[in-house]
């Protein structure tokens, strides 16, 4: 089967529409209806002062994660609310997962758990982000 899932085409437009995700070297593993994953590697450029990777960093790549889950039926959706608990620092070369799951969807708003993880599956932060449905899609194709 040739054709790919709606929701693997509107993550392939979104990361193709943005440049900031492609300067954090982000990239998606796995999409699917209300689901993302994604990594990122931890470079020099993403340090901070005491040499971990810097919180806005972690923030942004978990707000990317977030991004792609939500938008993943073709809806077009914001972000309302994000929260984040930074639980243990990432280092210069570690491989940073996250995982985006939808906890409750209903009418024009959702609610979505990111949870950051390092190459040894250590946890690094919480992310907790609330979304809105705004007019519009991603693609022109139908909205499920």
């Amino acid at each position: 089967m040739n054709q790919l899932k709606l929701s693997y085409k509107v993550a392939i437009k979104m990361m193709k529409d943005t440049q900031f995700e492609h300067k954090l070297g982000i990239e998606f593993i796995e999409v699917d209806d209300g689901f993302a994953k994604m990594k990122m590697e931890v470079t020099e450029d993403l340090l901070n002062g005491h040499s971990t990777c810097h919180g806005g960093a972690i923030f942004s790549f978990a707000d990317a994660v977030f991004a792609i889950a939500c938008n993943s039926r073709n809806i077009a959706t914001v972000a309302q609310f994000c929260d984040i608990s930074f639980v243990q620092p990432a280092f210069k070369g570690d491989i940073l997962i996250a995982s985006a799951t939808e906890k409750y969807i209903k009418g024009r708003n959702g609610i979505y758990d990111i949870v950051v993880v390092n190459q040894n599956y250590q946890t690094v932060a919480f992310f907790t982000g609330k979304s809105r449905a705004i007019k519009g899609s991603i693609i022109k194709e139908e909205i499920i």
